[in-house]
């Protein structure tokens, strides 16, 4: 197996241009820049907490809304994270992770199945958001990245926000945990066997 899991993807379209490089053995070095202040904080914070190289450069149709950059981004992101796994031998395949942020609490579990797929459960998302410089971000713009993100990666997430009044702290929780279970996920090692971590031999791709 070769050591480094490193990917670069280039996207364009008519509503956006984006390049993503993503280094799975990184030490959590980010620059990242999308047009949206809230989701480069997110986006950073993915970087720094799941140990992960992560640069982001995109521009988008700000001027329309902020829907096709942000759910672009998530699809580049996504692309970039399913080639940088290759074969997938040897990963955990698994990961989960608890983290409070102030009065925040969320829980992020997924795995890397090749089976897209995203559950949240959080009975106080409407009207949640972000407001600050730039454009505001609300908790759909965040549940539309994570699918965008699940469905270009391949994998089967579930997030459970147990606690968190302040949108902000909210989806600093979810985001930081979402980073520690996806280090734990595609971490390789450990004593585990070097094969595909499936009973069917292969995980779908």
């Amino acid at each position: 197996m070769a050591k480094n899991r490193q990917a670069v993807i280039t996207r364009k379209t008519k509503e956006t241009a984006i390049t993503v490089r993503l280094n799975l053995e990184g030490k959590g070095r980010t620059s990242v820049r999308t047009g949206l202040p809230f989701l480069d904080h997110m986006l950073t914070l993915l970087g720094t907490h799941g140990a992960l190289d992560l640069s982001v450069a995109a521009t988008g149709d700000l001027d329309v809304d902020i829907h096709h950059t942000n759910e672009d981004v998530g699809l580049v992101i996504g692309a970039a994270l399913l080639k940088a796994l290759g074969d997938r031998r040897g990963i955990n395949r698994f990961g989960w992770a608890y983290v409070p942020m102030e009065e925040a609490l969320a829980r992020v579990v997924l795995d890397i199945s090749g089976r897209p797929k995203l559950v949240m459960r959080d009975a106080r998302r409407p009207g949640r958001r972000a407001a600050g410089s730039g454009t505001s971000y609300q908790w759909t713009d965040l549940e539309h990245w994570l699918e965008s993100f699940a469905r270009a990666a391949k994998l089967t997430i579930h997030v459970d926000v147990f606690a968190g009044d302040d949108f902000h702290h909210t989806a600093e929780a979810v985001f930081k945990a979402l980073a520690r279970a996806l280090a734990q996920a595609v971490r390789r090692g450990g004593g585990r066997p070097v094969g595909v971590p499936s009973s069917k031999g292969m995980l779908e791709k």
